[in-house]
């Protein structure tokens, strides 16, 4: 891991997005060859499991029979006939998703997403999908995050899933909204960075739709600047997190559009908290951000992190090289 090159990932997101838009119009240049399937299991951990969790909620809610799991799990499924096996992992070398995938492997039902193809979880696979989101010099995983998620999508309509947005269209999209964000930093990152750089840590939360969203951008706190930061479900977050509102100097990164952003904005605006907001402007905002289509939660799923990544590399440029790797 070399996080002194993250910035260099993040500026390379939207032109990997429209690359990326370039091969799901090409058909992604796999060899997905599984037969039908009746159930689907998604393993991964991490940003691998964060980006395909909300795709899956979705094609559960078409009726489709898919779940999604830790890889690091003892309670998984037997081999069946008709069970097929998606494993995600960027880099291919998991050690908790190699193990799960052992019981699967060389049965013809074993279909693999990684951004290497020569891993050793590729070797293991009956089909491979790159995820083609270049080298992440940095090796924290921005890019590979955002393809997952399109790359599912794109998987997932082979077993009958309709995806709500073509793929290749809603990756252009992201791109020049990922674009925007990177080029309007000046006006708004080093205030971001400020808010929520409390000295308690900070919290993010975004509607279940798009929880990865608020996992992400924690772990990018954690995984960059070594700051803590825990993430939550805005509904949720009235059972789960409201309490430290009472006790510390709460600061939040808020993706909003929740059908719960209310309730969230109450307890804080009693108890004097501070957030950011993201997507739109809510009532006690010490900053809003926004950028082109942030009223599609589709876009916002794929772009709206990037505040949260930019936020913990700032912190981190900040705090020089006293970092441990």
């Amino acid at each position: 891991m070399d996080t002194t090159r993250f910035l260099d990932d993040l500026t390379l997101v939207p032109a990997s997005l429209d690359a990326l838009a370039d091969r799901l119009d090409a058909g992604l240049g796999s060899r997905v060859l599984l037969p039908a399937a009746r159930r689907l299991l998604i393993l991964g951990m991490g940003s691998s499991l964060y980006a395909a969790a909300p795709v899956a909620r979705r094609a559960r809610a078409q009726g489709l029979a898919v779940s999604v799991e830790l890889a690091s799990t003892r309670e998984l499924p037997p081999p069946a006939p008709d069970l097929v096996v998606i494993a995600i992992s960027a880099t291919g070398g998991s050690a908790e998703v190699l193990a799960a995938v052992a019981p699967y492997a060389g049965l013809g039902r074993l279909l693999v997403l990684t951004n290497r193809e020569d891993s050793p979880l590729a070797l293991l696979a009956d089909a491979v999908v790159p995820l083609h989101a270049g080298v992440e010099a940095s090796g924290v995983a921005c890019r590979t995050f955002r393809h997952t998620a399109l790359v599912v999508e794109r998987v997932l309509a082979g077993y009958g899933y309709a995806p709500p947005a073509d793929p290749a269209g809603l990756a252009r999209t992201a791109a020049a909204a990922n674009q925007h964000l990177l080029d309007s930093r000046p006006a708004w990152l080093e205030s971001a960075a400020s808010i929520l750089g409390g000295p308690d840590g900070t919290w993010t939360m975004a509607p279940v739709e798009r929880l990865a969203s608020a996992q992400q951008a924690a772990l990018m706190m954690r995984e960059v600047p070594r700051r803590p930061a825990s993430a939550s479900e805005t509904g949720d977050w009235s059972h789960v997190d409201v309490y430290l509102t009472k006790t510390l100097d709460y600061r939040a990164l808020l993706f909003a559009g929740s059908a719960w952003d209310h309730a969230a904005l109450d307890w804080m605006a009693q108890r004097g908290s501070t957030f950011v907001s993201v997507g739109a402007r809510l009532p006690g905002a010490a900053l809003t951000i926004r950028y082109p289509g942030d009223d599609d939660p589709l876009v916002a799923a794929l772009s709206e992190v990037l505040v949260g990544e930019l936020v913990a590399q700032s912190w981190f440029a900040a705090a020089g090289e006293g970092i441990p790797a």
